[in-house]
């Protein structure tokens, strides 16, 4: 099978070749003198012609995962994490086709329990899907960026920690740990913890606060977008609820939480019930993931 490092064969040292490669693959623009190709779907990028200049450089977000609905009996709902975000420059490529994945945010829980985003793949490289938030009968998960610690409730549970990111344990890391819950040991009105971003961790619950989501990143030379933001967490019952990180992570609300954006790769937002029945409300979904590759044409 062909890889980003298989060899190059029928060509001398780049004899007869022309300067720059041609590829075929996703949405294309161009951008100064580069051509630079953006999926927000699952497809393929296929090198054509493959020219002088063998490298490309690239941009890998994982799904961020959905935040964690408030449970009436227990305690407020941890953000989700960001996926994973990675990228590189001076990749060498070969003129074959490479497979490109783009990884779901996870669903919006109606059930409670938060549900991880998807691995994002671009041909030999993955970006690790972001971990769920916590609540108090269920933990946070690890993911690109981690889910955010869960708050306890009036009748059961205790605060815990935000679970670690970097899933993928990855060189540079793909990610950062969500935010823990930290207020009494039990008790109504305690916050939760905001979901890890790209760019920080996320921030911890205290008290009658849920913490906010962990920033977003644009550290890609590619593309100067701020994605990869985690989720908000919620508090139980009344409070502060934390606000989403900053590249598209969804707030911490009272009984919906709001969606992360589209193709960031974002944390949703957690949810809490005041009163109520069960199932009148849900966790946002967490932000689809994204692929950029991009290589000089003139």
């Amino acid at each position: 099978m062909a890889n980003f490092y298989g060899s190059l064969t029928g060509f001398g040292a780049g004899g007869g070749r022309p300067p720059f490669t041609t590829a075929t693959g996703g949405t294309i623009t161009t951008v100064g003198d580069y051509k630079v190709h953006t999926f927000t779907g699952s497809g393929t990028f296929e090198v054509t012609s493959l020219g002088t200049d063998e490298t490309v450089d690239w941009l890998l977000i994982g799904g961020g995962a959905s935040g964690f609905r408030f449970d009436y009996y227990n305690g407020g709902g941890g953000g989700g994490g960001a996926g994973g975000y990675r990228h590189g420059t001076g990749l060498t490529v070969s003129e074959t086709t490479y497979t490109v994945t783009i990884g779901g945010g996870g669903a919006s829980a109606p059930s409670a329990e938060a549900v991880e985003g998807e691995d994002s793949v671009f041909g030999a490289y993955t970006a690790s899907g972001g971990g769920g938030g916590g609540n108090p009968g269920v933990a946070s998960t690890t993911g690109g960026s981690g889910g955010g610690g869960r708050g306890p409730g009036p009748s059961s549970g205790s605060p815990s920690g935000g679970s670690a990111g970097n899933k993928g344990s990855y060189s540079p890391s793909e990610g950062n740990a969500g935010g823990d819950a930290i207020g009494l040991p039990t008790g109504p009105y305690q916050g939760s913890g905001g979901g890890g971003g790209a760019g920080s961790a996320g921030v911890d619950g205290t008290g009658p606060s849920g913490g906010a989501g962990g920033a977003g990143s644009s550290a890609s030379v590619i593309d100067s977008t701020l994605r990869a933001g985690g989720g908000g967490g919620s508090v139980y019952s009344s409070g502060t609820h934390g606000a989403g990180g900053s590249g598209g992570g969804g707030e911490g609300t009272d009984h919906v939480g709001e969606n992360a954006d589209a193709n960031t790769g974002s944390g949703g937002g957690a949810s809490e019930r005041t009163g109520g029945t069960s199932g009148e409300n849900a966790s946002g979904n967490g932000g689809s993931g994204i692929v950029i590759v991009r290589y000089k044409y003139q």
